[in-house]
Protein backbone atom coordinates (compact mmCIF):
# COMPACT_ATOMS: atom_id res chain seq x y z
CA UNK A 1 0.00 0.00 0.00
CA UNK A 2 2.98 2.32 0.17
CA UNK A 3 4.10 4.68 2.89
CA UNK A 4 1.57 6.06 5.33
CA UNK A 5 1.80 9.66 6.45
CA UNK A 6 2.08 10.45 10.12
CA UNK A 7 -1.42 11.45 11.34
CA UNK A 8 -0.15 14.64 12.97
CA UNK A 9 1.47 15.74 9.71
CA UNK A 10 -1.66 14.83 7.74
CA UNK A 11 -3.85 16.82 10.14
CA UNK A 12 -1.57 19.84 9.87
CA UNK A 13 -1.65 19.72 6.08
CA UNK A 14 -5.43 19.41 5.99
CA UNK A 15 -5.72 22.48 8.24
CA UNK A 16 -3.40 24.60 6.07
CA UNK A 17 -4.43 23.62 2.54
CA UNK A 18 -7.65 25.71 2.50
CA UNK A 19 -5.79 29.00 2.94
CA UNK A 20 -2.77 28.14 0.78
CA UNK A 21 -4.03 30.37 -2.09
CA UNK A 22 -4.20 33.36 0.26
CA UNK A 23 -0.63 32.75 1.43
CA UNK A 24 0.76 32.31 -2.09
CA UNK A 25 -0.97 35.49 -3.25
CA UNK A 26 0.40 37.43 -0.25
CA UNK A 27 3.94 36.13 -0.87
CA UNK A 28 3.77 37.17 -4.53
CA UNK A 29 2.30 40.61 -3.87
CA UNK A 30 4.94 41.33 -1.24
CA UNK A 31 7.78 40.11 -3.44
CA UNK A 32 6.71 42.33 -6.33
CA UNK A 33 6.29 45.39 -4.09
CA UNK A 34 9.62 44.90 -2.30
CA UNK A 35 11.63 44.13 -5.45
CA UNK A 36 10.16 47.15 -7.23
CA UNK A 37 11.23 49.38 -4.34
CA UNK A 38 14.69 47.78 -4.17
CA UNK A 39 15.09 48.36 -7.89
CA UNK A 40 14.09 52.02 -7.46
CA UNK A 41 16.96 52.32 -4.96
CA UNK A 42 19.33 51.11 -7.68
CA UNK A 43 20.00 47.72 -6.10
CA UNK A 44 20.70 44.59 -8.14
CA UNK A 45 17.52 42.57 -7.68
CA UNK A 46 16.15 39.67 -9.70
CA UNK A 47 12.47 38.71 -9.67
CA UNK A 48 10.46 37.25 -12.58
CA UNK A 49 7.61 39.70 -11.95
CA UNK A 50 9.82 42.68 -12.82
CA UNK A 51 9.62 43.76 -16.47
CA UNK A 52 13.42 43.79 -16.87
CA UNK A 53 13.85 40.15 -15.76
CA UNK A 54 15.49 38.31 -18.71
CA UNK A 55 12.68 35.73 -18.81
CA UNK A 56 9.81 38.05 -17.88
CA UNK A 57 7.97 37.37 -21.15
CA UNK A 58 8.06 33.63 -20.51
CA UNK A 59 6.93 34.06 -16.90
CA UNK A 60 4.20 36.43 -18.05
CA UNK A 61 2.90 33.61 -20.24
CA UNK A 62 3.30 30.86 -17.61
CA UNK A 63 2.28 32.54 -14.36
CA UNK A 64 -1.19 32.51 -12.87
CA UNK A 65 -2.66 36.03 -12.74
CA UNK A 66 -4.31 35.34 -9.40
CA UNK A 67 -1.13 34.11 -7.69
CA UNK A 68 1.56 36.24 -9.29
CA UNK A 69 5.19 35.26 -9.72
CA UNK A 70 5.99 33.69 -6.36
CA UNK A 71 7.61 34.97 -3.22
CA UNK A 72 11.31 34.29 -3.85
CA UNK A 73 13.75 36.85 -5.23
CA UNK A 74 17.46 37.53 -5.18
CA UNK A 75 19.35 40.60 -4.08
CA UNK A 76 23.02 40.87 -5.02
CA UNK A 77 24.92 43.04 -2.54
CA UNK A 78 28.35 42.36 -4.08
CA UNK A 79 30.32 40.27 -1.62
CA UNK A 80 29.83 37.71 1.13
CA UNK A 81 30.81 40.13 3.89
CA UNK A 82 28.08 42.61 2.86
CA UNK A 83 25.57 39.77 2.48
CA UNK A 84 26.31 38.40 5.94
CA UNK A 85 26.20 41.87 7.51
CA UNK A 86 22.81 42.57 5.93
CA UNK A 87 21.34 39.20 6.92
CA UNK A 88 22.64 39.58 10.47
CA UNK A 89 21.10 43.04 10.76
CA UNK A 90 17.82 41.85 9.25
CA UNK A 91 17.57 38.90 11.63
CA UNK A 92 19.07 40.20 14.85
CA UNK A 93 18.35 43.93 14.86
CA UNK A 94 15.34 44.42 12.60
CA UNK A 95 13.55 41.10 13.23
CA UNK A 96 12.78 41.04 9.51
CA UNK A 97 13.29 37.31 9.02
CA UNK A 98 15.50 34.31 9.63
CA UNK A 99 18.62 32.79 8.12
CA UNK A 100 17.69 29.46 6.55
CA UNK A 101 18.70 27.37 3.55
CA UNK A 102 15.19 26.08 2.85
CA UNK A 103 12.78 28.73 1.70
CA UNK A 104 9.00 28.89 1.90
CA UNK A 105 7.59 29.76 5.31
CA UNK A 106 5.02 32.22 6.62
CA UNK A 107 7.84 34.48 7.80
CA UNK A 108 10.75 35.78 5.73
CA UNK A 109 13.67 33.39 5.19
CA UNK A 110 16.99 34.31 3.59
CA UNK A 111 20.29 32.73 2.68
CA UNK A 112 23.55 33.61 1.00
CA UNK A 113 23.53 31.01 -1.77
CA UNK A 114 27.24 31.06 -2.57
CA UNK A 115 28.23 30.02 0.93
CA UNK A 116 25.28 27.76 1.73
CA UNK A 117 23.20 25.82 -0.79
CA UNK A 118 25.72 26.29 -3.62
CA UNK A 119 28.90 26.06 -1.54
CA UNK A 120 29.94 22.76 -3.16
CA UNK A 121 30.05 24.33 -6.63
CA UNK A 122 33.34 25.49 -8.10
CA UNK A 123 33.87 29.24 -8.42
CA UNK A 124 33.71 28.83 -12.21
CA UNK A 125 30.34 27.04 -12.04
CA UNK A 126 28.96 29.61 -9.60
CA UNK A 127 30.02 32.42 -11.92
CA UNK A 128 28.45 30.75 -14.96
CA UNK A 129 25.22 30.24 -12.96
CA UNK A 130 25.20 33.90 -11.88
CA UNK A 131 25.82 33.12 -8.21
CA UNK A 132 28.04 35.87 -6.87
CA UNK A 133 29.50 35.77 -3.34
CA UNK A 134 26.99 38.44 -2.25
CA UNK A 135 23.86 36.92 -3.75
CA UNK A 136 21.02 36.67 -1.23
CA UNK A 137 18.01 34.48 -1.83
CA UNK A 138 14.98 35.81 0.01
CA UNK A 139 11.58 34.21 0.45
CA UNK A 140 9.43 37.09 1.62
CA UNK A 141 6.94 36.31 4.36
CA UNK A 142 3.40 37.54 4.77
CA UNK A 143 3.52 38.46 8.46
CA UNK A 144 3.28 42.09 9.54
CA UNK A 145 2.29 44.80 7.10
CA UNK A 146 4.15 45.54 3.90
CA UNK A 147 5.15 48.95 5.24
CA UNK A 148 6.51 47.44 8.48
CA UNK A 149 8.63 44.96 6.55
CA UNK A 150 9.79 47.59 4.05
CA UNK A 151 10.86 49.91 6.87
CA UNK A 152 12.83 47.07 8.48
CA UNK A 153 14.55 46.20 5.20
CA UNK A 154 15.32 49.81 4.30
CA UNK A 155 16.70 50.49 7.79
CA UNK A 156 18.99 47.44 7.54
CA UNK A 157 20.17 48.50 4.07
CA UNK A 158 21.03 51.93 5.47
CA UNK A 159 22.69 50.55 8.62
CA UNK A 160 24.94 48.30 6.55
CA UNK A 161 25.81 51.07 4.11
CA UNK A 162 24.20 49.44 1.09
CA UNK A 163 22.04 52.52 0.47
CA UNK A 164 22.61 56.09 1.65
CA UNK A 165 21.02 57.06 4.96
Amino acid sequence: MGPTMDPTIAAGISLRIPHLPLRIKAHSERALAVTSRLQELGLNVCYPGLPDHPDHQLFEYLHCDEYGYGGVFTLDVGDEEAANALMSCLQNEQRFGYLAVSLGYFDTLMSCSGSSTSSEMSEENKASAGISPGLLRISIGYTGTLEQRWTQLLTALRQTGLVPA
